[in-house]
Formats: C-alpha cells, sequence, structure tokens
C-alpha cells in the first residue's frame, strides 16, 4: 500500500474507534461493526494500532470472537439490545418532543436491533 494511504487508513480507523465509543453510550450507533472497521484500517495501514486493539481489554475478545466465528455471545447480544432500548427508550421519552418523531425515532432504533438478533449466536466468548 502507498504510503499516501496509510495516513488516511490510520486517521479512518482512529475516527471509527472514536465513533464507536460514543456508540457505547449512543444508541443508533453500532459499537462493534464500527470496531470491525476500525480493525480493518489498521490491519491495512498499522500493525501497532491494529495489535492494539485486538488487545484491548474491553474491545480485544469480542474483536477476536468475531474474527474466528462470525458470531456474537448471547451474553453480548442481550446487551447490546438491552442498552438499545433502555438508553434509546430513555431519549424518546425524554428528550425527543412530539408523538411523531417519537415514533421515528423509535423505528429508527429498531435498525441496530434487528443487526444484532439477525447475527449468529454463541453461548460464550471462548465458543
Amino acid at each position: 500500500m502507498s504510503g499516501f494511504h496509510k495516513p488516511i487508513l490510520i486517521a479512518c480507523g482512529l475516527l471509527l474507534v472514536g465513533l464507536a465509543v460514543l456508540g457505547m453510550f449512543l444508541p443508533v450507533l453500532p459499537t462493534t461493526p464500527l470496531l470491525l472497521l476500525a480493525l480493518a484500517c489498521f490491519a491495512r495501514s498499522s500493525e501497532r494500532l491494529h495489535g492494539w486493539l485486538l488487545s484491548h481489554r474491553a474491545f480485544g475478545p469480542i474483536l477476536k470472537h468475531w474474527h474466528e466465528t462470525r458470531s456474537m455471545p448471547r451474553s453480548a447480544k442481550i446487551g447490546a439490545v438491552a442498552s438499545i432500548v433502555i438508553v434509546g427508550g430513555i431519549s424518546v421519552l425524554f428528550f425527543v418532543k412530539g408523538i411523531e418523531l417519537q415514533l421515528v425515532v423509535a423505528g429508527i432504533l429498531v435498525i441496530p436491533i434487528a443487526i444484532v438478533l439477525s447475527i449468529d449466536t454463541t453461548e460464550s466468548l471462548e465458543s
């Protein structure tokens, strides 16, 4: 890969990691897919950042699990759906004004829930 593309991929990877961290608190941003995209950027641009993300205490195990099995542990799926419902529900009920807009936002929240539920399930990270 040319030297011109490496800084762009590193910047994209770092941006994606930042968005993934935000996704831990904002139910519309899907954390794991953003981390997987960041991992792909780092795989093509920086061995150090790629290794950092794979060995990260919070993100590493789920990324390694996805890479090996293309599935999510049941506990991760439950946590993801629960956080979308809880944080999204609070947002819809307390911060979105007007029933029409509340219905639109609630409808949008169905998308990440459907994505999480469509991924194969394993019992644990070791599976």
